[in-house]
Formats: C-alpha cells, structure tokens, sequence
C-alpha cells in the first residue's frame, strides 16, 4: 500500500498534523479540528494510501514556510502541494489561491469567480474541507457582511492571520 509520511508539529497557532505522497504535501491542517477525521479519510481513500508518522522534506519545508509565514517574512508558499477531493472542491481550492496575500472575498464572491453564483453553500463547504491550512488560504473567505465566520483553526486564529496579512502587507509609499 502506499504511504503518506505524516508529522506532528506546534506553531504559533495552534499543533498541526502534515502529510507528504509523492514529494507533495497534501495535508496540512489543525490537529484537532471538528473535521479531522472526515479530511483524513479522504485523503487516505484518494490516495489508495495510509499514514505513516514519517518526517521528510517536504513536511519539514511546510513547516518551515508557515514558520516563516507566521513570522511575516513570507507572503506566499513554494513547497508543492497535491490536493485530494473532488473535481468541484479541487476548482474552489484552486480559486482560493488567487486571493491575495492581505485580502479578503466572501463566500459569494468565490461562487460568482467559479461561474457557480447560485452555490455559495457548496463552495462554502468546499472551503471547509481544505486539508491545506494556510498555504491554500480559507481563512481569507468572509461572510457577505464583512463579519468572520467557520475555520477550521477557530475564529481567533482566522482574524489573527487575517491582521497578520494586514500588518505585513508591502507599502506602496
């Protein structure tokens, strides 16, 4: 069988679990989150693979980038990610992407961006089942109103990273 080599690791947001398939990071997630068990069994089932508490490489750079991330000296992720869903939750984790460092769209916005308007809920629960905290960026999804809603590292961490981004965006001056 194949196997994902997985880690655990602190940050200063809370302990993570990350997994590697094929030098790709495919998991990258809060340890305890409500959906832990669900994203794991995903993963495990479309990969045809187990978990193996195994560090290598590619965990450790993870780690290191959302170190550096966090630290606010790194804007955007080079470790190479795998993303494992389906074709509609791989398109939203794709769009989420393009968000940019700093700011925000809501839940509608990414609906509208994937020509799927009238499926904000589908999206929203696309956005919940990121197994790649962070470096695919949900915590830049608000609600219509402006306000914080759903993340899967709690709503502290999601407006923490979200004034990190703001306290660290380059000045155009």
């Amino acid at each position: 069988m194949n196997q994902i080599n997985i880690s655990y690791f602190k940050s200063r947001i809370g302990e993570f679990i990350a997994g590697s398939f094929d030098g790709r990071l495919c998991l990258m997630d809060f340890r305890y989150r409500k959906m832990r068990q669900i994203i794991d069994t995903r993963i495990t089932r479309g990969l045809a693979a187990e978990f193996i508490v195994r560090t290598d490489d590619v965990v450790r750079e993870a780690e290191k980038e959302l170190d550096e991330y966090l630290k606010g000296t790194r804007m955007d992720f080079e470790v190479p990610i795998l993303t494992v869903g389906t074709d509609f939750q791989k398109k939203v984790w794709d769009k989420l992407m393009r968000v940019p460092y700093g700011a925000t769209a809501t839940y509608g916005e990414l609906a509208a961006a994937l020509e799927k308007g009238s499926s904000v809920r589908a999206v929203a629960g696309a956005n919940a089942a990121n197994a790649i905290a962070v470096i695919i960026p949900c915590h830049r999804i608000i609600g219509k109103d402006g306000e914080l809603i759903g993340y899967g590292g709690g709503l502290a961490v999601k407006k923490r990273l979200l004034n990190l981004e703001a306290e660290n965006l380059p000045s155009n001056a």
